[in-house]
């Protein structure tokens, strides 16, 4: 089901009761709604408004990555401890995600924006008490709340942007704004390796101050809780077009998937579910170990805010990837190319963990260059064919993002008995499931 043709914009005047969220209905199984292709506004100005929040929280989630070797020596954590960084935040999406829609869906889009982004304020003014009290804990609550706050603003943005013109430009537009999500992912580890790492290398005895080390969080968190309170100020003013409940008649055709009692009933839901946990989790695995790895002396040896600048290939190479996908899968199979990028991050992976250098560092970075199409193209093969139960379909799959919060905190207890860099041997495995799906398992 195209979600572009899911919604009809009402561009009268705006009126929460009646907007529908969709990302709610993904969560409940509910069915979609339908378009009114007479809309002919034009929404450029709300659609850049709202590729600024695709950019803040791609920015956010990548500056994890510094965090975590951050944290790791102000509080002279294990690598498992460390991991409870990415545990807290993307934990937020499973747990915050059915409560997020049925919020959004109750106080519509734009008041979802407004509160989601509120949230993750509030989620980055807690990281001023947290270094004031050199509290791990309290770093991982702020995380939580931080991340619940992005969960309401996915749950609100991704669906509304579908619906901002014409449907059949709407892959185009959800195109462009991850694109800007990907720009935020490449940008945030330069971000983090200048006011957090630089701040906090100063020799031993500054990191042996750990009051020191976390006081070095307090700026970039309080400049990132004053641009989201300034967009959540922006987003309260701006009228956005508000969605309306259609007639669902138009969806209720008679297919064969329609005559199952569930979305759970189709094989390639499931295994594609499970491919989307273990995809998040390796990609957020990858990058949560790489400036532990850059920094290993059998490598680069390098410091903490020189490793960190490199991940910004990392996530570059994702960005850059996504764009070139989407040109080849227009001629290739969407499962062939899948499982040859799964195979080619298996390859790389492999020479990260057997050689050493500039080889290995450089091997582990392409692997970003894998990723770039992995999520979208998983997620749509698992949703084809599901007729009525695409929502709920898309629901599971939505939910099956902890995957982030699980395989970074398996690898940080390979990390502590084996070492960072065989540690690595956990995303290979990882892979070669995605390969699987690609090869067979999305034809189940």
């Amino acid at each position: 089901m195209d979600v572009s043709k899911s919604i009809e914009i009402n561009n009268n005047d705006y009126d929460r009761a009646d907007e529908v969220e969709i990302m709610a209905g993904m969560m409940s199984g509910e069915s979609l709604m339908q378009p009114n292709a007479a809309t002919g506004q034009d929404h450029r100005f709300t659609l850049t408004a709202l590729t600024s929040l695709f950019f803040m929280w791609g920015f956010i989630t990548c500056l994890n990555d510094i965090l975590i070797p951050h944290l790791k020596a102000v509080f002279s954590l294990s690598y498992t401890e460390a991991m409870l960084i990415q545990f807290c935040f993307f934990g937020a999406y499973f747990l915050v995600s059915l409560p997020a829609g049925a919020l959004v869906k109750r106080i519509g889009y734009k008041q979802g924006i407004v509160s989601g982004l509120l949230i993750a304020a509030t989620g980055c003014l807690v990281f001023f008490p947290a270094a004031s009290l050199q509290s791990y804990p309290v770093f991982l609550s702020a995380l939580f709340i931080l991340a619940s706050g992005i969960t309401v603003l996915q749950v609100s943005a991704n669906p509304y942007v579908a619906v901002l013109g014409k449907p059949e430009t709407a892959s185009s537009r959800l195109t462009l704004t991850q694109g800007f999500n990907a720009l935020g992912t490449t940008v945030a580890p330069t971000f983090g390796a200048i006011l957090i790492l630089a701040g906090a290398e100063g020799g031993a005895e500054m990191m042996a101050d750990a009051s020191h080390g976390a006081d070095s969080v307090k700026v970039p968190y309080l400049i990132l809780a004053g641009a989201l309170v300034t967009l959540a100020v922006i987003f309260s003013l701006l009228k956005l077009p508000a969605v309306t409940h259609a007639d669902e008649g138009a969806e209720k055709q008679t297919v064969d998937a329609n005559q199952q009692p569930s979305a759970w009933a189709f094989p390639h839901l499931v295994l594609g579910a499970i491919a989307i946990f273990v995809y998040v989790g390796a990609e957020v695995a990858i990058g949560s170990f790489l400036v532990n790895f850059i920094g290993e002396d059998n490598i680069t040896g390098l410091p903490e805010a020189e490793a960190a600048k490199y991940i910004t290939y990392y996530w570059g190479g994702a960005m850059v990837g996504r764009f070139i996908g989407a040109a080849v899968m227009q001629k290739i199979a969407a499962g062939s190319v899948l499982a040859f990028n799964s195979v080619c991050a298996c390859v790389l992976l492999a020479i990260a963990v057997l050689s050493d250098g500039y080889t290995a560092m450089w091997a582990l970075l392409a692997v970003g260059l894998c990723n770039s199409i992995m999520f979208p193209t998983i997620f749509s093969l698992a949703i084809h064919r599901l007729g009525i139960h695409t929502s709920q379909g898309a629901g599971i799959l939505c939910l099956a993002i902890v995957g982030g919060a699980l395989i970074p905190l398996l690898q940080g207890v390979l990390a502590d008995n084996i070492g960072v860099q065989l540690a690595y041997v956990m995303p290979i495995a990882c892979y070669l499931y995605i390969a699987f799906y690609g090869v067979k398992g999305c034809r189940a």
